[in-house]
This record gives structure tokens, C-alpha cells and sequence, in this order.
């Protein structure tokens, strides 16, 4: 095994700690192991994520890659000696994800880091490099055995099929800007077992209205060690998802989204492919928002820390903020919404575990359809760019007990002992 790839298994396997210095790497390998040019493909990347006008959109796809989305791991990356290209390529990735380039802190040279979890050690660049594999230089063979390495770490076809999309679009990006010859992503999704039949149904959780009530009073349950602003936050945050926001969305929104329209308390959501959308606010959505930026003020004026470690006045920052002032992450939404699921009691027994923000999502779309609302009204609230996924998201979820012929069937060969 080269030094290369004795360092790239090292840095990314996510041993974190085990900080190597510029001695132990050799060339280019300082900054990227495995990576014959890592000035170059850290521009290209960037050119394909300055793309995406959501910055949201572009720190989601980029942390998906493995790349690194705070201003610690970006100064880390500059530690190392390296040509003034690579510098150049850096501060531009760090301003398309919007994370200003900071001051050289101590810590670790090596390749991209990525976001805790348990696929981080095969998230495709840290896959990559953890192999001694080149990613200008890869295959198709290279990324099937990617995706086997994924399903062995427990990941979902949902995940992997997630996951080889993204992959993909880089690589079509990547080529047409004549930096790689081919996309080693462009596989046959269906052969792989990765594209669903079309009738079957979503994995998804597919909530009801007592589960999602629920849901809503238990994050309003005081808790011990939670502030009345903590307590408010999580109800916000539920109410806000029962609007049919994507997780992503909901992080990427600024105090400056909420406005009023055609008298009406409204958001501004930026959702996929930078397309911007109003949603308007539900009774209970409002009252918990405001009483949740109320709160906030009250209890902090009107300064939340950024990323880079500085603060500014509310209307510039994010609507959602975490006990320490930053914005949330899509892991720590997941996280709060499990936490919640839990203490909900037994309307959610058996639900806590697999809760995902999309839950709140698909129920959105399933209720309002049943509510008796138009398809296409319920596609522009929700941002589909196709009813022909609003409909699918509504035909695919499970059907209402009630409009299954189930219990009728049990009537008439069951006798009741009563």
C-alpha cells in the first residue's frame, strides 16, 4: 500500500485525531491523497455546486460528497503546504458554500472530511481516497464496488440511490467541463435494485392526524433542563414541518423569509434548483413561530452567533436557531424530531424509530389530498416540479385503513365469540 493511501485510509476512516504532519504525505497527496490534481477537481466541484443558487442546496450536496462544510475543516485544509492554486480553490469553495475562509487553525492536513454518521467513512470523496482511488480517474466497476461497500455499512436503497444521484451529477458536471472523460455514475439504477417499481409503496412513514397531534403537544411538553424558548422552538419546528417543508428547506430559512402577503403571514422557501416558493402560514405554524421568536429575543436581544463566529442583527440571520445561536443542520432536525417521537406516548409507539422529517412531509400531501384539496394546489405548496410526484407521493404512501376493504373481508368469515 502507498503512503497515499496509508494516509487516506488513516484521515478517513474517521479517526479524526490521528493528525498527521506535512512530513508524513508526500506532493499533492499533502492536501487530497489520491488525488492528481486537487486544484483542479476542487474547481470543478465548485463550479458545479455555484450551479445550485440555494446555498443550502450546495452545502447539502457537498457535505453528501464528503466534503467539508465548517470553517475549522476548510483552515484545515490549508494547513498544508501547497501550491497557491489550491489556496485560490479553497477560498472559492468556501465562499459557493457560504463559509467564509478563516484564519489557518491548528489541526489536521489531509482530504476532505465529512459530517458524523455512520456511512461517513463511505461518503464517495472519503471512499475515494480511503482506497487510493483518484476520483478524475474512476470507474464504473469502482463505483458499483462503492455502493456495495455503502449496503454493507447498513445504508438503504433509498440512501444509496440518494447518494449514487448526487455522485452522478457531479460527474456530468465534471465532464462537460472536460475534467474527467466519462461519468462512472451513469449506471442502471433499476439493475442495481436501486429504482423502485412504480407501484409500489413508499417506505416512508405515513402519518396520521392523531399521530402528528401528537407530535405537536409532545414537543410543547416542558421538559426537564429546556428553556420555555426550548420548548417553543421544537413546537415551531413541528408546525412549521406540517406545512410540507423539505428538511432542507427549513434549515435554509432567514428571519427575513417571514413577511406578510396579500394579508397574510407568509415564508419565503427556497427549495430545489434555487426555485423560490410562498408558503403561507397555518394558524398553529404562526402562533408557535412568533411565540418562538419572541421568546428568542427576550432571552438573547437580537444577536445570534454566525458560522464564523461573529454576530449580526436578527433580520440577516437564520429563523431557526440552535441553543448555541447557529443554524440548524439537517442531523440535528432529524435528531430533535426522533426525541420528540419518543416522548409522545403510545400514539407513536413504533413510529419514534424510523421518524423522518419527510414523515411530516408525505402527510401533508396525503391529508390534504383527502382534505379534498387540488393536486395541483398542493404541488405548488409543497414545490414538486412535477404533479406527477405529488401524485405518486400520494399514491405510493399507505392508504387510509379506511379506504381498505380489509375489515369487511374479516366480517364475513370471522365469527366473533361476543
Amino acid at each position: 500500500m502507498t503512503t497515499t493511501t496509508v494516509i487516506g485510509v488513516k484521515l478517513l476512516s474517521g479517526l479524526d485525531s490521528a493528525a498527521l504532519s506535512p512530513r508524513d504525505t508526500v506532493g499533492e497527496s499533502e492536501v487530497w491523497p489520491g488525488v492528481a490534481d486537487p486544484a483542479g477537481l476542487l474547481s470543478g466541484i465548485t463550479d458545479w455546486l455555484t450551479g445550485y443558487g440555494n446555498h443550502q442546496t450546495r452545502r447539502t450536496y457537498a457535505e453528501g460528497l464528503g466534503l467539508p462544510v465548517t470553517t475549522a475543516d476548510i483552515g484545515a485544509w490549508l494547513d498544508a503546504p501547497a501550491r497557491d492554486q489550491w489556496a485560490d480553490a479553497v477560498a472559492d469553495y468556501a465562499q459557493a458554500v457560504v463559509i467564509p475562509p478563516a484564519a489557518k487553525p491548528a489541526g489536521r492536513t489531509g482530504p476532505p472530511p465529512a459530517a458524523r454518521g455512520r456511512l461517513r467513512a463511505c461518503h464517495w470523496l472519503r471512499w475515494c481516497a480511503a482506497n487510493g482511488v483518484d476520483p478524475t480517474m474512476a470507474t464504473s466497476a469502482q463505483v458499483k464496488t462503492w455502493l456495495r461497500d455503502l449496503e454493507s455499512a447498513g445504508a438503504a436503497p433509498s440512501t444509496r440511490d440518494r447518494m449514487l444521484a448526487t455522485v452522478k451529477t457531479m460527474y456530468a458536471s465534471l465532464a462537460d467541463a472536460g475534467l474527467v472523460a466519462a461519468n462512472p455514475a451513469a449506471l442502471d439504477r433499476r439493475r442495481l435494485g436501486l429504482a423502485a417499481a412504480a407501484a409500489s409503496t413508499s417506505a416512508t412513514v405515513t402519518l396520521t392526524t392523531r399521530q402528528v397531534r401528537a407530535l405537536h403537544q409532545a414537543a410543547g411538553t416542558p421538559r426537564r433542563g429546556a428553556s420555555a424558548c426550548d420548548v417553543a422552538r421544537s413546537v415551531a419546528i413541528v408546525a412549521l414541518f406540517t406545512l410540507g417543508l423539505r428538511v432542507s428547506e427549513l434549515c435554509g430559512l432567514d428571519c427575513a423569509d417571514l413577511h406578510v402577503t396579500r394579508g397574510r403571514r407568509a415564508l419565503r422557501v427556497h427549495g430545489k434548483g434555487g426555485k423560490v416558493r410562498v408558503v403561507y402560514l397555518s394558524v398553529p405554524a404562526e402562533r408557535a413561530l412568533l411565540e418562538y421568536l419572541a421568546l428568542r429575543a427576550d432571552g438573547t436581544g437580537t444577536e445570534v452567533v454566525t458560522g464564523a463566529g461573529r454576530r449580526t442583527r436578527t433580520s440577516d440571520l437564520p429563523l431557526l436557531v440552535t441553543r448555541g445561536g447557529r443554524r440548524f443542520s439537517r442531523q440535528a432536525i432529524w435528531h430533535l424530531l426522533r426525541r420528540i417521537a419518543a416522548s409522545a406516548g403510545p400514539d407513536l409507539v413504533g413510529v419514534a424509530e424510523v421518524m423522518h422529517p419527510h414523515s411530516l412531509r408525505h402527510f401533508y400531501v396525503t391529508a390534504a389530498v383527502e382534505a379534498g384539496a387540488s393536486l395541483e394546489h398542493v404541488q405548488a405548496d409543497v414545490g414538486h416540479a412535477s404533479i406527477d410526484t405529488t401524485s405518486g407521493v400520494y399514491d405510493h404512501a399507505a392508504r387510509d385503513p379506511a379506504r381498505s376493504a380489509v375489515d369487511l373481508v374479516a366480517d364475513a368469515w370471522h365469527l366473533n365469540d361476543a
